[in-house]
């Protein structure tokens, strides 16, 4: 592989699209104290990730940002079936996630399961684009 490529671009982007969503929901406030910072520290951690990843994909980053992405899709997962308080299963406070899409009024469980597809799409591209990484340093079979 010569350059970033796009695939590299597509993992950076998803990356980054996560944590601008949740930076986003942490600043209109829309969860308890310990879901904002949980949150930021998520952001904290895919951010400077999103960037290695956009400068060529390095395998540090791209397994930092599939556990931090599938860490996510089992959190929302839980929250989700009703697991936490504040899910919009459990009927108690507000939902987890509440993003609204222009033109639509989605329920809070809908936007978690957006959340979550956005989780498991971005620890996908991450882990097939190191895959790609592995298989571009082995050497040539005889």
């Amino acid at each position: 592989m010569t350059g970033p490529g796009l695939h590299p671009r597509i993992v950076a982007a998803a990356t980054a699209g996560s944590g601008m969503v949740h930076l986003w929901l942490v600043l209109g406030n829309h969860h308890g104290l310990w879901l904002n910072l949980l949150m930021l520290a998520m952001v904290g951690v895919c951010l400077p990730c999103a960037v290695h990843i956009w400068r060529g994909g390095r395998p540090g980053s791209l397994r930092q940002v599939m556990a931090c992405a599938l860490a996510m899709t089992a959190l929302h997962a839980v929250l989700l079936l009703g697991g936490a308080p504040g899910s919009p299963v459990s009927g108690h406070g507000h939902a987890a996630v509440h993003v609204p899409a222009a033109g639509a009024a989605g329920t809070p469980a809908e936007a978690l399961l957006a959340v979550i597809v956005l989780e498991i799409t971005t620890a996908l591209l991450a882990a097939t684009l190191l895959a790609r990484l592995r298989r571009a340093q082995q050497p040539a079979a005889a």
